[in-house]
């Protein structure tokens, strides 16, 4: 997943700019945002229009907009960028960026774009073998760029080899992996926990609450994606499977099931951030056989559950230990006792006195507390953004 990366673009004319369309549309769906800059012989292959469409912003290839006098920055595009990525690279683009040449919108951006940028070349077998391009190439990786191989397959001039543009899911798959590899959390083992637990009265019956575990799932997944190795010990849930490819998952019922897991994995880890819903008691003595429906009242003896937090908090040594506090009065102040009693780094408070956020929500509203007593307010977005102010907060604070 690219889940609020920005992807610049860069299309040249080539035949295979076709397949533009479809990277586009797979960039988008993994949570991508797309600019797209196209050289004008890439027009006549697919139109800007098209393009447009699909990335939802607008197409450039000019210095300049018509005749309105205004001007497209071309140093702010390539500013805005997380990375570049020229699809598909032609020989042409690619020997002109080696020299230097700067006779386009697309080329200026390149030399002013300061992120990495990323080439999937695209030509004929013969042109994609000759010694020119091949010392262009050469001194563009020498630049630091980097590049994607082209295919071997069927091309345009009805020859067979190598030669062409890697295919749309061969390029978000490297992209997805390249982001995880470059993330700043890269080489950190984050533990997560999320999702409710249930407590057993009976063999059929339990005590539980409304955790979704969403939260837990797209904190989990902003960590993945900054390159951290995630473990997930994870309550009952009914989470899309596909979305925790990926994550080491450790699936609990109980809160001593999560304790025991999160006990056994806890020396391994730089991070553990602490998002389920435990249940703080447990039915004393369950029922080994389902409890019939005989009296009119029933009684349910329970004992206090550990609390998983505090004991992490007494034994960490360097772990950056993040909590969370659900409220529904005295919020700060609550969350700050929690942060201090349970030697927290940081406690992320939620209210359900707001609306939108809280449990099964799509959205939440947090505020971030940390040990040196600083407090940031955050507005009410959805998950997957709260998710990634949660991790930024901790990115920041172990860099």
């Amino acid at each position: 997943m690219l889940q609020g990366k920005k992807i610049l673009l860069g299309v040249c004319g080539s035949i295979a700019a076709y397949k533009v369309a479809v990277l586009i549309r797979l960039l988008r769906k993994s949570g991508a945002e797309v600019q797209v800059i196209m050289t004008d012989s890439a027009k006549t292959f697919i139109t800007p229009l098209t393009l447009a469409t699909l990335s939802g912003n607008p197409v450039y290839s000019a210095f300049h907009r018509n005749d309105s006098g205004q001007w497209n920055n071309h140093v702010a595009l390539g500013l805005w960028a997380d990375i570049m990525v020229f699809a598909p690279a032609t020989a042409n683009t690619m020997a002109k960026l080696a020299a230097g040449i700067t006779d386009n919108l697309l080329s200026a951006v390149y030399l002013s774009a300061r992120c990495s940028v990323v080439f999937a070349p695209a030509m004929d077998l013969d042109m994609y073998q000759h010694p020119a391009i091949a010392e262009a190439m050469k001194k563009l990786a020498n630049y630091g760029n980097i590049f994607i191989d082209a295919e071997f397959g069927d091309l345009a001039s009805g020859l067979v080899g190598s030669g062409r543009m890697a295919e749309p899911e061969h390029i978000l798959a490297f992209l997805e992996n390249y982001f995880e590899q470059n993330g700043r959390l890269r080489d950190k083992n984050i533990l997560i926990t999320a999702g409710p637990t249930f407590e057993p009265i009976d063999p059929v019956r339990y005590i539980g609450n409304h955790s979704s575990g969403k939260m837990g799932l797209e904190i989990a997944l902003q960590a993945k994606h900054e390159g951290a190795k995630v473990t997930m010990v994870l309550g009952p849930n009914a989470l899309p499977k596909q979305r925790l490819k990926g994550i080491e998952v450790i699936e609990i019922t109980s809160a001593q099931e999560m304790y025991k897991s999160c006990q056994e994995k806890f020396n391994n880890m730089d991070v553990v951030i602490l998002a389920a819903a435990v249940a703080d008691y447990t039915p004393t003595n369950p029922a080994q056989q389902k409890i019939k429906k005989t009296s009119t009242e029933f009684s349910l003896h329970m004992s206090k559950t550990i609390d998983i937090a505090e004991w992490l908090g007494a034994k960490k040594k360097n772990q950056l230990l993040v909590g969370f506090a659900l409220e529904t009065e005295n919020e700060i102040k609550n969350a700050e006792a929690k942060l201090k009693k349970k030697n927290l780094d940081l406690i992320v408070l939620n209210s359900l006195n707001e609306t939108g956020a809280g449990f099964k929500h799509d959205t939440n509203k947090i505020t971030i507390i940390s040990s040196d007593n600083k407090v940031k307010e955050f507005e009410l977005k959805s998950k997957t953004e709260v998710a990634k102010d949660i991790i930024n907060e901790i990115a920041e604070r172990l860099s």
